[in-house]
């Protein structure tokens, strides 16, 4: 072998290939895209972080990527005739030439290794650029216009969205990956090996029939002939990985469930109830998996008996050449090597089609995602309007998801530093309509003025994010300013003098306060924020009456300009405030200044 000649023709190929894998590679991509409806999902996630518009270092990182897997392929090519020549070699006794192929044979095993090693990295890299870009991307997108809360509510209820954020990302990324190179790397072998066994096959003689280069139509016959099988057979595996994901995450879900409210099972004693229904999810996995099993016994089944005959084959139909003397033994085992490479390529496609069923589950669990956020962000009919001070309701109806009316053209003024108690059955619409000033409710239209950018927000449950005690009192804000002082005071004021000396703790704050201690400390955060409007939804449910009384006092003294709107039951909450709005079960609605 003349080795200078080698490397210039190797380069020239694998360039010439490059040039024609871009450019065939492009235009499959282009086809899958407008021609079918997973090429539509692939590009959905795909095509933003592959716009040349955005940035060309991952196309150029990609072209490297193919670039050393068309090397790989080439490699194998001379790894080929080496097999041809070392065979050739042992039968002639030809020690010279036998020991000329062992040193080939260290540098062709020395380029794989290094190929394989830089293909390995620039594969991650790529990889973990993708997944960056991508988790960017969609948690923008869930957070944005608060699509995390409003699709809840959507009629598509989006199902474990941290699971398609966290795992199917790196699962689309990944396998996206794996099969856009697999792909090149089995096109690009096999018309390589074609060409390689057409120069190996001889005639063969069926029914009378000579057909020269037999060996080449049979290889295509073969595996097409069972790719339509193997098709056939892992075709259900699609819809089973798609509902092995859901049924997982529902299980982890509902044990998540169980530790985040234990309290309240420890002291209803409801195990029972709870383990039945683990119990139930858990066999719902497991009766999805053995149907897994099942599907995949037949499709591997298969494919594992179609590798072993394809084992035999080629020296089944070569052999009778060797033994009239046709052909030398370097050039049988070259033809079984080719025929083999052949065959695992042409059954690339039969091989990953267990792939491709997870990668579609996957791809259709992401567009799931992406069309529930985008609902969400639709824009609402309700027009919200900035106002310095007041927060007026011009013509608002608020419905129900199902249409239902719950408020029915509402009309009400309410001037900076006025308070405003919401009241009225269960389900009329009283936090409904909190949420619709919010802008976090999608099914209402109407005016609303109200300021915009100075609101908080009280829940029955407040809210305390991880971290210490001063974190959870100055959310959503940071601690970037804590001022001591004012936090002794206001923890004073709203009895929880005891924590003053907790503030640096790092606790499950939401675990170890009661839920009136973590009321009052909703109260301290809103002594601390100062808001031109707060919303108060069942805020001193959980304190008695008299610390209830204390509380919307304190507040009504430190913050005189801070309009109050309450949702409450307690009859004892109407001579708080100055003005009561009572809800009916029909939409309509009775404003009673006091």
């Amino acid at each position: 072998m003349d080795y200078t000649q080698e490397i210039i023709t190797s380069s020239l190929w694998i360039a010439r290939t490059l040039a024609l894998t871009v450019i065939f590679f492009s235009l499959g991509i282009f086809l899958l895209v407008r021609l079918t409806h997973w090429g539509k999902q692939f590009w959905m996630f795909a095509g933003g972080y592959l716009s040349p518009k955005r940035s060309i270092k991952p196309l150029l990182f990609f072209v490297l990527i193919v670039t050393l897997t068309l090397f790989s392929v080439r490699l194998s090519l001379v790894h080929s005739t080496w097999y041809n020549n070392m065979y050739t070699a042992l039968q002639e006794f030809n020690q010279t030439v036998f020991w000329e192929q062992m040193i080939l044979f260290c540098f062709i095993a020395g380029f794989s290794v290094a190929a394989a090693l830089i293909s390995y990295y620039l594969n991650q890299r790529f990889s973990i650029n993708w997944i960056e870009w991508l988790n960017t991307e969609l948690l923008e997108k869930w957070m944005d216009k608060r699509a995390y809360y409003k699709s809840q509510y959507m009629g598509n209820n989006l199902d474990n969205p941290d699971q398609r954020i966290q795992q199917d990302i790196q699962s689309y990324v990944k396998t996206t990956l794996s099969l856009s190179t697999g792909v090149i790397d089995a096109v690009t072998s096999m018309i390589s090996y074609t060409i390689l066994l057409w120069g190996l096959a001889g005639p063969m003689t069926l029914l009378g029939i000579e057909i020269p280069r037999a060996m080449v139509y049979l290889v295509f016959a073969y595996v097409i002939f069972t790719t339509l099988i193997a098709f056939w057979l892992g075709k259900p595996l699609i819809r089973l990985n798609f509902a092995n994901e859901k049924l997982n995450a529902n299980y982890r879900y509902s044990l998540i469930r169980v530790k985040e409210y234990a309290e309240s099972i420890a002291f209803y004693a409801g195990e029972k109830v709870e383990k039945s229904r683990l119990y139930k999810q858990f066999r719902a996995v497991i009766d999805n998996m053995w149907d897994i099993v099942f599907r995949a016994l037949k499709f591997s089944g298969f494919n594992l008996v179609v590798s072993q005959i394809s084992v035999v084959f080629p020296l089944l139909i070569q052999v009778g050449r060797y033994f009239e003397k046709q052909i030398k033994l370097g050039d049988l085992m070259q033809t079984l090597q080719v025929f083999g490479k052949l065959h695992s390529n042409l059954s690339f496609f039969r091989n990953t089609y267990d792939s491709f069923a997870e990668y579609k589950a996957t791809l259709d669990r992401l567009t799931g995602f992406h069309y529930s956020v985008e609902a969400a962000q639709k824009q609402s009919k309700t027009d919200i309007t900035d106002h310095p001070t007041d927060v007026i309701f011009q013509h608002l109806s608020v419905k129900s998801p199902m249409g239902k009316i719950l408020i029915k053209d509402l009309n009400l003024t309410l001037t900076q530093g006025n308070s405003l108690l919401i009241q009225g059955q269960s389900g009329v619409g009283k936090t409904t309509l909190l949420r619709t000033i919010a802008g976090l409710w999608s099914y209402a239209e109407g005016k609303i003025f109200c300021p915009q950018h100075n609101t908080l927000f009280l829940s029955q449950r407040p809210y305390l994010p991880q971290g210490n005690l001063l974190t959870a009192l100055y959310y959503p804000d940071t601690t970037e300013n804590v001022d001591l002082a004012k936090i002794t005071r206001v923890l004073e004021q709203v009895q929880l003098a005891h924590l003053q000396d907790r503030l640096e703790q790092e606790q499950d704050w939401s675990r170890i306060l009661s839920l009136g201690e973590q009321q009052r400390l909703a109260f301290a955060r809103l002594l601390l924020h100062k808001p031109k409007v707060a919303f108060l939804d069942e805020a001193s449910a959980s304190l008695d009456e008299g610390m209830e009384h204390a509380m919307y006092r304190l507040i009504r003294e430190e913050l005189p300009n801070t309009t109050i709107i309450s949702v409450g039951h307690r009859s004892t909450l109407v001579p708080l405030h100055q003005q009561q709005l009572e809800l009916h079960t029909d939409g309509s609605w009775v404003f009673n200044p006091h």
